[in-house]
């Protein structure tokens, strides 16, 4: 059975967001060009960014219709990375808050895309 391995986010410019990831992820991209740059994640996934004005076909809408959560474990794990990405002046989408499946927070990368921290499943 084939699995997902790649998440695709188009950007208005990837050297731009590539700049981003790279202080957020902490690694290096694994491949640059352009029009696209990919950083490899952890677990067999790939974090690609496309130039908008080069994707084919063209995507029908815009807007924030998903996230990419990141599951941070062990107690107060959350909190000590929203205390840290809100000293890194990121833009935060929603504050620390508990909601039905724990805290969790949201901040926005440079084209406005939700990354979402929470705890894992327990």
């Amino acid at each position: 059975m084939n699995s997902p391995n790649l998440i695709i986010l188009y950007v208005k410019d990837p050297a731009e967001s590539a700049g981003f990831y790279r202080s957020l992820l902490g690694r290096e991209p694994v491949a640059e060009a352009p029009n696209f740059v990919a950083f490899a994640l952890d677990g067999g996934f790939t974090l690609g960014l496309w130039r908008l004005s080069k994707v084919a076909p063209q995507p029908s809408a815009t807007g924030s219709r998903a996230e990419i959560a990141f599951m941070v474990p062990g107690e107060n794990g959350v909190s000590t990375l929203y205390e840290d990405w809100r000293k890194r002046q990121l833009p935060i989408a929603q504050d620390l808050t508990d909601m039905d499946f724990g805290p969790t927070f949201v901040v926005l990368d440079p084209d406005g895309h939700r990354l979402r921290v929470c705890e894992p499943d327990k």
